[in-house]
């Protein structure tokens, strides 16, 4: 059964604008491979953490909305662990009132 997903992870803020979209394109494909369909990505770029991780303060944000097996999020939150560049991550699966949010959210900003 394919649901619908959001994941965001945040990279470590040493990553030059070629390594962050090398990050990201890893795993956008990494979705893709596995049989996922990106429905939409942004880059909230660099932000300020609330609280220290692994003794940084800041880290470069990114959001990836995907529709995927439920098999697929096991595996795509192994390859956040074994990346050094990975330094947090959050996946989880939207109900329909989160997806009629996201909608929501993005005809806004485009409309803007």
């Amino acid at each position: 059964m394919i649901k619908q997903y959001e994941t965001v992870f945040i990279a470590t803020p040493v990553l030059s604008e070629a390594q962050m979209k090398e990050a990201v394109a890893k795993y956008t494909d990494f979705i893709k491979e596995n049989g996922g369909e990106i429905v939409y990505e942004e880059d909230w770029g660099l932000k300020q953490l609330a609280y220290p991780i692994q003794k940084r303060t800041s880290g470069f944000y990114y959001l990836i909305e995907f529709k995927a097996d439920p098999q697929l999020i096991a595996s795509l939150e192994t390859q956040y662990r074994r990346d050094e560049r990975i330094i947090r991550f959050l996946t989880f699966a939207m109900d329909k009132h989160a997806v009629a949010y996201a909608e929501k959210r993005r005809a806004n900003k485009q409309a803007k």
